[in-house]
């Protein structure tokens, strides 16, 4: 099986690096990246060669998604899968629908991982699915490879991912991004919570800015979570210079 991969940056070398073990991966990037691929022991090809696999997975910013999808929509042969791996799900589905011809098959996904917390494995992680235009074959299949690696499959809807993960991700960097701009740093006194606050941190730093913008930006719940939570802190701030209980 050969599988296609449209963008070789941090997530897409830790796909291709576990890909690679079960199936010949072959990437294209806009940039040179033979060097990396040839250290990482995959191959590198034209965005022509790499839509004529049977599976392929772009790894673009989510405000690329769309134009890539125009770009790419000859180029796929009839009956292969495309599977997306945006942060958000229901703009990747409504591109795909709307660009894609209807012999390509479709499934969103969000691995719940990325290259700090998957550098070792990815067991115990898990992954969404979200299938669209897809299989039952092939979808059962994908599930059980993905299990047989110990990734935790969710199934669920685009609407539903990105309500969740409006709250579990979009706040965790909201909040990681906060600690950055307020300069907070390891102290030589410090509680186990300010700990756990500085691991946010710590994910948080390593991942793009305009990841944490497409992650908002194109998530249509991200502002009223971000809007609530807000709303709290400031209420509770001024609970305590009222000295109100």
């Amino acid at each position: 099986m050969k599988v296609g991969i449209i963008g070789f940056g941090r997530l897409g070398k830790l796909i291709a690096r576990y890909l690679k073990e079960d199936a010949d991966v072959i990437v294209c990037d806009l940039s040179d990246v033979s060097k990396e691929a040839k250290e990482l022991g995959v191959q590198t090809g034209t965005l022509d060669e790499v839509c004529q696999c049977p599976i392929v997975i772009p790894f673009v910013p989510i405000s690329e998604f769309e134009n890539l999808m125009i770009q790419i929509k000859d180029k796929l042969n009839p009956k292969s899968l495309l599977v997306d791996v945006c942060s958000v799900k229901e703009l990747p589905v409504n591109a795909m629908l709307k660009h894609l011809p209807e012999n390509i098959q479709i499934l969103a996904t969000h691995p719940m991982f990325g290259p700090d917390s998957a550098r070792e494995t990815v067991f115990g992680h898990k992954i969404v699915l979200c299938p669209v235009r897809i299989e039952d074959k092939l979808l059962n299949d994908i599930k059980r490879y993905l299990n047989g690696h110990g990734l935790k499959v969710i199934e669920t809807t685009a609407e539903e991912h990105d309500r969740q993960i409006s709250h579990s991700l979009v706040l965790a960097h909201f909040i990681g991004r906060t600690l950055m701009d307020t300069g907070a740093e390891r102290q030589e006194i410090e509680t186990l919570g300010y700990k756990r606050l500085m691991k946010i941190l710590g994910v948080v730093q390593n991942d793009s800015w305009q990841l944490f913008v497409d992650m908002n930006k194109y998530n249509r719940f991200a502002d009223q979570a971000r809007a609530r939570f807000i709303g709290s802190l400031t209420a509770i701030d001024q609970k305590l210079r009222l000295g109100e209980e």
